[in-house]
């Protein structure tokens, strides 16, 4: 579960593809707030009631990957939830931090380095041990750099920035018609509305359009190189703190456009090498959830 999209895998026993999809996504970083949970229990009960109805709930396995899952007490909360949602036992469900499921879709612990973008950004590395080191990953009001909501943001401070330059100057800017289209206005009105009351997800996803508008927009395409850099950022301080080890760039926004993994690249250490992994990290989960099933 991420900002923007939630993503879910369904595996029998001997893990063949059963069932799979996607939904809406969410945070559970306020996840002792009501209005959280009741988020998280919506999504959950849509996927519930999305898979066959030939499965029989009691006998599931469920690991949960979720942005902003930090500490004891929110781990608790959302097994409970998931338990309850899909009717099996507690002892069968475990939640982490969405990126230490990102990580093990990429590497085993400690063969290398995870850089994720979706709605935010953060750094990863799991090392032999079990423990996870990060860099970044501070929040979309910190900083967040590379991510969707920061690409989103970059381009409507530079939209805006020019707006008081120059009036009217959106009506010749391919980036300023693309966000203004997907915003659903041209006055600042909306665009305040869209970036002080949509979610964190909602304004992530304007990213897509700043991307859709970059082979027209020198603007945008400076952006989309800015963000890459930004994700290489992350990759150097892990390199300096650990020694060299493989890379991985995954995530939404690494979709994006071809200038934010060109840049990523052009941006790392010279001796880096960079591993291609597929944005799978649902699968990971599922996986994770049949080892546990396998042990018992």
């Amino acid at each position: 579960m991420g900002g923007s999209q939630t993503r879910w895998t369904l595996l029998d026993s001997t893990a063949q593809l059963q069932a799979e999809g996607h939904t809406q996504g969410a945070t559970a970083l306020r996840l002792h707030e009501s209005d959280s949970q009741t988020s998280l229990r919506h999504i959950f009960t849509e996927i519930a009631q999305t898979l066959p109805p030939s499965i029989s709930t009691p006998s599931l396995w469920v690991c949960a990957g979720l942005t902003g899952l930090v500490g004891s007490e929110h781990q608790s909360l959302a097994r409970d939830l998931i338990a309850t949602i899909f009717k099996t036992d507690v002892k069968q469900v475990k939640v982490h931090n969405d990126i230490e499921i990102a990580y093990y879709s990429a590497f085993e612990a400690g063969e290398g380095y995870l850089i994720y973008a979706g709605t935010g950004s953060i750094g990863a590395y799991i090392d032999a041990q079990g423990q996870l080191h990060r860099v970044g990953g501070h929040g979309y009001i910190l900083d967040d750099a590379g991510g969707g909501y920061w690409i989103a943001r970059e381009a409507l401070k530079h939209i805006w920035r020019q707006e008081d330059e120059q009036p009217g100057n959106w009506q010749t800017s391919a980036l300023a018609q693309a966000v203004f289209a997907h915003i659903g206005g041209h006055d600042w009105q909306s665009s305040r509305q869209f970036l002080y009351q949509g979610s964190r997800g909602d304004v992530g996803r304007l990213a897509i359009a700043v991307a859709a508008s970059a082979d027209r927009d020198a603007q945008a395409l400076a952006i989309l190189h800015s963000a890459g850099k930004e994700l290489a950022r992350l990759a150097q301080l892990l390199c300096q703190r650990f020694g060299t080890k493989p890379l991985a760039l995954a995530g939404r926004v690494r979709e994006l456009h071809p200038m934010i993994s060109d840049s990523f690249r052009q941006h790392l250490p010279a001796e880096a090498r960079l591993h291609i992994t597929a944005n799978t990290a649902q699968h990971a989960a599922a996986q994770l959830a049949l080892k546990d099933m396998q042990r018992i």
